[in-house]
């Protein structure tokens, strides 16, 4: 068995184990980093001009129509900041696209109520069909993967790429971003939520009831028929600026009252089990290595107040009590079959038929031609 180890930079370490480390124990996460990222991300002036041509361009495109692009609303950190950003200093004309997956927090619903409210907006809320959702998640317990978040995931990119393909809205902008998610989950954590062929399997396993109305994507037609075919191309503002986590929550809270959450992705209340819960407890992966990690190399977070934070349980126990009973209760089965999906033999991506060699191609091609940036998965 492999011995554990610590990156001496971030706090990444074993539990990813596909970690390398150099010789002075600084983890390949790292490096990738600062040789491959950090030189080709720019949010000084020339990040500006390329921000400034962007919104040109959308505008541009957005002529005589209500809206010139979408942006995708969850009531987070990232898509909240961005929504201020593109309506105030940006000057764009965004419809607000919510998916409701039926896991909201009242938080998220409060944040994109003010948020949309005091910038004047439009919201579009898609509610996915909440049997076959539920369906698809039980799936996904019985399978016994770690990625148990995909079906939300997967139905919030496919329904708006679904809705900007029939509205001929050319643009999506996401607060995907470099500045808190340059050092990615790795592949075996959390498996690419766009695999269509996984989650069909999946859910013929596992799954009781046809999947009628909840909405699918695949990686080719969103990588490649939406955006060199249709034109539909989805942007990342917050690359071209500095994005400072602490200071965008203090400017969102002082103008909107917006809500902070005790962890990045708590505002979905599934999300706040399945990462404050269940990823470490079945299977040992403590996704706030990941994000903690990501604020240690962009110079927001020290390793020191990382380690500190990380001696601390995510969840504690009263709160792991009342999420279990509340996600066991949703889903329609009782807290021993939980229980039982929580202690049955652990399985990875790899037990199920999925499409990794496409995306292992495609990120060559989209690296090899400076297409995107990112860490390792």
């Amino acid at each position: 068995m492999r011995p554990y180890q610590l990156c001496t930079n971030c706090v990444m370490d074993t539990t990813d184990s596909k970690i390398v480390f150099d010789e002075k124990g600084v983890c390949d996460h790292c490096n990738t980093f600062y040789r491959d990222v950090l030189p080709n991300w720019h949010t000084g002036e020339r990040g500006q001009k390329e921000l400034d041509a962007l919104v040109a361009r959308i505008r541009q495109d957005g002529k005589n129509r209500d809206f010139d692009c979408i942006i995708g609303m969850s009531g987070g950190i990232d898509s909240s900041y961005l929504l201020y950003l593109a309506r105030e200093k940006m000057g764009l004309r965004p419809l607000v696209f919510h998916v409701d997956a039926g896991w909201n927090s009242q938080e998220a619903v409060n944040n994109i109520e003010r948020l949309v409210d005091k910038l004047g907006l439009d919201l579009f809320t898609e509610v996915i069909d909440w049997e076959e959702i539920k369906d698809l998640q039980l799936a996904f317990f019985k399978s016994g993967v770690p990625h148990i978040d995909v079906p939300q995931d997967h139905a919030f990119f496919a329904t708006m790429y679904k809705f900007a393909r029939q509205h001929g809205i050319k643009y999506i902008l996401t607060g995907a971003n470099l500045s808190t998610e340059c050092i990615r989950n790795p592949l075996e954590w959390m498996y690419y939520q766009s695999d269509s062929i996984q989650l069909r399997d999946i859910h013929s396993r596992f799954g009781s009831r046809k999947l009628k109305n909840y909405p699918i994507t695949s990686i080719l037609y969103h990588k490649v028929w939406l955006p060199y075919v249709k034109g539909i191309r989805v942007v990342r503002p917050l690359n071209y600026v500095p994005y400072i986590k602490q200071e965008a929550m203090k400017l969102l809270q002082e103008k909107f009252g917006w809500q902070p959450y005790p962890q990045k992705h708590f505002e979905s209340r599934f999300t706040r089990f399945y990462e404050g819960f269940w990823l470490p407890t079945r299977f040992g992966y403590d996704t706030r290595k990941v994000q903690f990690s990501s604020l240690i190399v962009t110079g927001q977070m020290t390793r020191d107040e990382a380690l500190a934070k990380l001696q601390e349980a995510p969840l504690d126990a009263d709160a792991v009590r009342q999420e279990f009973e509340y996600v066991a209760t949703k889903l329609g089965i009782s807290t021993a079959e939980l229980q039982a999906c929580l202690e049955m033999p652990r399985k990875t991506y790899r037990d199920y038929k999925s499409q990794e060699s496409v995306y292992s191609i495609g990120a060559w091609v989209m690296r090899r031609f400076g297409l995107e940036l990112g860490g390792k998965r």
